[in-house]
């Protein structure tokens, strides 16, 4: 590991009430769902990052919006550490579908889940299963805390 916290952008998209999440892991066994993103490359501007990442994990285009929340992940086990920052996300060009692959064959299933339908699965972090993503936008970025593995 770096002396540093890896530095990762993730997406909020919301469609009819309901927030788009990705299993990147599940053909290795891994039932964790998240929000689309992934780390920054260095030099990248932050926007373009997650336009990025988010194409490459769904196939779709979008606008990227204001700073959302903030939140931190680790596992000790690991010495991993990583400060997530969510942005709302729009939907610009593109249709989810399940035939899409991402090009780095990563992420496996994609598709978008109620805070109901949330319960049922293994969502990171797990404050992803508060809908607080349904508010149009906070009166200042969320400092959601860090969750350990």
């Amino acid at each position: 590991m770096t002396d540093s916290p890896r530095l990762s952008v993730r997406a909020l998209i919301v469609q009819e009430g309901r927030l788009l999440l990705v299993n990147a892991t599940a053909e290795r066994g891994d039932d964790r769902w998240c929000t689309p993103g992934g780390g920054l490359d260095k030099h990248e501007v932050i926007p373009e990052a997650l336009q990025r990442e988010i194409f490459e994990e769904t196939g779709l285009t979008v606008s990227v919006g204001d700073l959302y929340a903030v939140s931190e992940y680790a596992d000790a086990t690991t010495d991993f550490h990583q400060v997530d920052l969510y942005f709302k996300c729009e939907i610009v060009s593109g249709t989810l579908t399940h035939v899409w692959r991402d090009p780095a064959g990563i992420v496996c299933h994609r598709d978008f889940y109620s805070v109901k339908e949330m319960e049922s699965i293994h969502v990171v972090p797990s404050f992803l299963k508060t809908p607080f993503w349904l508010e149009q936008s906070p009166r200042c970025p969320l400092y959601k805390g860090r969750e350990d593995r």
